[in-house]
């Protein structure tokens, strides 16, 4: 597969910039783990140790393997680091050969976590961050669970990590494919207000991990709210 030019851990993490609950504001890399907390070597085929244990959401305690539906950040807007386009939109999804790309480049541990507690036949939203209006493209899937991240062994790569090792590799990717669009987009404006609503009347959505710790480029959503928000699509924007 040919080495993609995207993405996105310490940049698509902060396209959310409209005003969000107080608990959200505190996921700037927050998931820095003691090195007893973290995976001891690589991402697939690791058997020693599981991804560290279970993480807290809206105060409860969830295993990330209790998921089956995802979210997936990535910029679809030009912007460079270190020389390299970060752009990679669900239409360059669409565009790779098979419709198919590895997801590369994340450099945070609870979501590297997520990527290693994906399985193949997973689905997961594409969503569209740190641009003019950030929210959900389309849908993908899971193609090829959680192997070593190459690019973190790459000097000229955005996300090289010199602390990273060939015997102990810290990070992980999947290889996703293109499903299909949505019948229109779902921007973030539209499912924050589906939030607070739901929030006040016990919703589908009232604990979505977009909102309350919206930081993470990689995201698990529960069957739920995946469901709630594809219920939506045929919706008229204005009808919220």
């Amino acid at each position: 597969m040919p080495q993609l030019k995207k993405k996105w851990e310490r940049s698509a993490n902060l396209d959310e910039t409209e005003p969000l609950p107080k608990e959200a504001k505190c996921e700037k890399l927050e998931e820095k783990e003691t090195p007893a907390g973290m995976e001891g070597s690589s991402g697939r085929g690791q058997t020693s140790k599981k991804p560290s244990s279970t993480k807290k959401r809206s105060g409860t305690q969830v295993n990330p393997e209790s998921y089956s539906h995802w979210l997936l950040k990535s910029e679809p807007e030009s912007r460079l680091e270190n020389g390299v386009d970060m752009k990679f939109s669900i239409e360059d999804l669409k565009a790779q050969p098979n419709q198919t790309a590895c997801w590369d480049g994340v450099r945070n541990y609870q979501a590297r976590n997520f990527l290693r507690a994906m399985r193949i036949g997973q689905k997961a939203f594409f969503y569209h961050s740190n641009c003019k209006e950030p929210g959900i493209a389309g849908i993908v899937k899971i193609v090829k669970e959680a192997y070593v991240d190459h690019t973190q062994f790459e000097k000229s790569n955005p996300h090289y990590d010199a602390s990273s090792s060939q015997e102990k590799p810290k990070w992980s990717m999947v290889d996703v494919q293109f499903v299909r669009q949505l019948r229109r987009f779902i921007p973030l404006a539209e499912l924050k207000v589906y939030f607070w609503e739901h929030q006040a009347a016990e919703g589908a959505l009232k604990n979505m991990t977009l909102f309350t710790r919206q930081r993470l480029s990689v995201q698990p959503l529960t069957k739920e709210e995946y469901e709630f928000v594809l219920s939506v699509e045929d919706k008229k924007p204005n009808s919220v």
